[in-house]
């Protein structure tokens, strides 16, 4: 990569972490909150998956960020998206009136994903501690 190029890798890795810490950070201010919204659509150990949820945010997220292990964060990530996507953004199975925000998400995560596979393909670029 040339600087530039590393320029941008550090800003796209800026940006695709930022949606993941500040929603980590936010669902620990509304810990009871989340854990609800996970036991409403049916999840079991709501609290559990909650503070799971917290820490791959939170964690990988600041890892993406700084670009320490950045290739599994970004796998980490894309994980936890795969998984999370379809069981809160199933737009298929909702009524009408909220079936356009939902699609909108759930393809909002599918370039998210996108994001993240090209981050564990390509490496963080030189501004990282990984510095690939």
């Amino acid at each position: 990569m040339n600087q530039r190029s590393d320029g941008l890798a550090l800003f796209g890795r800026a940006l695709l972490a930022s949606l993941f810490i500040f929603s980590g950070w936010g669902k620990i201010g509304a810990f009871a909150g989340t854990a609800g919204f996970i036991a409403s659509k049916g999840m079991p150990m709501p609290q559990v998956l909650a503070a799971l949820g917290i820490a791959v945010e939170l964690g990988a997220g600041l890892l993406l960020l700084v670009g320490w292990k950045a290739r599994w964060a970004a796998l980490a990530l894309a994980g936890f998206t795969i998984v999370i996507t379809p069981i809160f953004h199933n737009f298929w199975s909702v009524p009408a009136a909220q079936a356009m925000a939902d699609q909108v998400h759930f393809l909002k995560n599918i370039a998210i994903i996108g994001g993240m596979l090209m981050v564990a393909a390509l490496g963080p670029g030189r501004f990282s501690f990984d510095r690939d």
